[in-house]
């Protein structure tokens, strides 16, 4: 189906719903979004219980679930789970190896198509993004975000979850109540009655360890914020006690009703779990130099450049070590970011041979302090002894890819 404008957008001459049209933010979470990639590319799997990660090859394998289908979930497996568990639990699983590529393609694919209903698309991760529309009241955000949902649906094979409400915090956890595939708006004169059944775990930023100690002094769900005098949480809480108690009496501070403005990309990363634990230098270094040029090939489509990175090592008993280093100068390619990972990683290896000598259980590479891309450096090592050549020209930024939206009058009312 062809998607439709949001009712903000009025045609010309068009008369507007209301003078001062209602703000929302509109909330999109794709569902089980790595199974729901996999399943896209086989549809035959779409009843199966579907795990992606690396199936255990034995008891003391150390892999975890990445994503599992709603079948798989309906067995007790979930994200973050170890695999050897969830094979327990679900043994006719089926189980697929991650292909991060496909899934940040894909999306970039996501966002595009967002990018038709609204002007103002903020990717909150790799599967989440917020809208912002305006529209006469909940019934026409409603059949709108019923027909994004759709339209997703359709064009895009995937399934996602729709939440709405003026606030971009209301919105999240609308979104997670509508799962699997569904819409939830919530009015602004709901809030209150919405938010009030649910439990503080679903408020995001507070964790297992703050609802436990908020249980503690009586407070379960959202609307206990609402009753209790504020210096009964404030040393839970902190400074977000008063935003927190506001949002349990319906009124959330405007700070969280605003979508934070895109900064780019933050950091990117690769990291690798041994079946066992190592020790020998060499194989861990070729282990890293494989993550830097699967790394630096990310980066290059992306067209970023990075400034910082660093290595970590998580040893045998769980402990980390990390080191870094911030470069004088954005880099981009394999090269730098191969050979200065190595001689990181090279320290705390041989630092580590000639003390406790503990064995490696897990690498990671991250790199930081990311920028676009917008012309193309050349190395000296690519002028050799012949004719002396100009460096090409810079390289123009991309066109935008995305469709230059219509501008039809929107329904009046609920369609």
């Amino acid at each position: 189906m062809a998607a439709r404008d949001p009712p903000f957008r009025p045609g010309p001459g068009a008369p507007a719903a209301d003078p001062r049209p209602d703000r929302w933010i509109v909330y999109v979470d794709m569902d089980a979004y790595f199974v729901s990639c996999e399943i896209r590319d086989r549809p035959e799997l779409a009843d199966r219980p579907v795990i992606v990660g690396r199936e255990p090859t034995g008891p003391t394998s150390r892999g975890v679930v990445l994503s599992a289908s709603y079948p798989a979930r309906r067995s007790g497996v979930h994200s973050a789970m170890p695999s050897v568990a969830a094979a327990r639990r679900c043994p006719e699983a089926i189980w697929i190896p991650p292909d991060f590529e496909k899934y940040e393609r894909i999306a970039s694919e996501i966002r595009d198509y967002l990018g038709r209903w609204s002007d103002r698309v903020v990717p909150m991760s790799i599967d989440e993004a917020a809208l912002e529309a305006t529209g006469s009241g909940p019934a026409t955000i409603r059949a709108w975000a019923e027909e994004l949902r759709a339209g997703v649906a359709e064009t895009l094979r995937l399934p996602c979850s729709v939440g709405a409400h003026p606030s971009a915090i209301v919105a999240k956890i609308a979104c997670d109540r509508a799962k699997p595939a569904g819409v939830c708006v919530v009015s602004p004169a709901e809030t209150a009655t919405f938010l009030a059944p649910l439990p503080v775990r679903v408020v995001p930023g507070i964790g297992p360890k703050t609802a436990e100690r908020l249980a503690a002094v009586g407070v379960s769900r959202i609307g206990d914020l609402a009753r209790v005098p504020p210096e009964s949480v404030r040393a839970i809480l902190g400074r977000a006690t008063r935003p927190l108690i506001r949002l349990a009496r319906g009124s959330p501070d405007r700070e969280w009703s605003e979508l934070p403005v895109p900064r780019g990309p933050r950091q990117r990363s690769r990291d690798r779990t041994f079946e066992e634990d190592r020790r020998d230098a060499p194989r861990i270094l070729a282990e890293l130099d494989g993550m830097a040029r699967a790394l630096a090939d990310e980066l290059a489509r992306e067209r970023l450049r990075y400034q910082s990175l660093s290595v970590r090592i998580r040893w045998e008993e769980f402990r980390q070590e990390q080191r870094g280093r911030r470069l004088p100068a954005a880099q981009e390619g394999p090269e730098p970011l191969r050979g200065i990972a190595q001689r990181l990683a090279r320290e705390m290896l041989d630092r580590e041979r000639a003390g406790a000598d503990r064995a490696v259980r897990r690498i990671s590479l991250s790199v930081s302090d990311l920028t676009e891309r917008r012309d193309r450096r050349v190395a000296l090592e690519q002028f050799g002894d012949g004719p002396a050549t100009l460096p090409p020209p810079p390289e123009e930024p991309p066109d935008d890819p995305r469709p230059e939206p219509s501008r039809r009058s929107p329904p009046r009312g609920p369609p």
